[in-house]
């Protein structure tokens, strides 16, 4: 990778720390997941469902990568567009599930 090192959650490049720079949009999807799924009580909450759900959510929208201590000014991401996008991807994963309540064809 040229230069690149990863080491646990850090990121570095030529010695620079980039583990600070974060998508704005991984909170706000952890924050409402719950809010969502509580209206799928049929989605199993194991590991792997959680996991393609919060993935899911985050491709469904736009990065929104910020460094610490950047002053946002407009967030063109509402919390509607979250919430959007993860009703999708919950209706996805339940449609697909992979964890243990994977459905195979026999």
């Amino acid at each position: 990778m040229g230069g690149t090192k990863r080491s646990g959650d850090r990121y570095q490049f030529a010695g620079v720390d980039l583990g600070g720079i974060r998508n704005r949009n991984e909170l706000r999807v952890i924050n409402m997941m719950g809010q969502v799924l509580e209206h799928y009580p049929d989605v199993s909450r194991d590991v792997l469902n959680v996991q393609d759900i919060y993935a899911l959510a985050l491709n469904l929208l736009p990065a929104r990568y910020t460094q610490r201590f950047s002053i946002v000014l407009n967030d063109p991401v509402t919390d509607q567009h979250v919430r959007d996008a993860l009703q999708k991807a919950v209706e996805q994963v339940r449609a697909n599930p992979t964890g243990p309540n994977r459905k195979f064809e026999t």
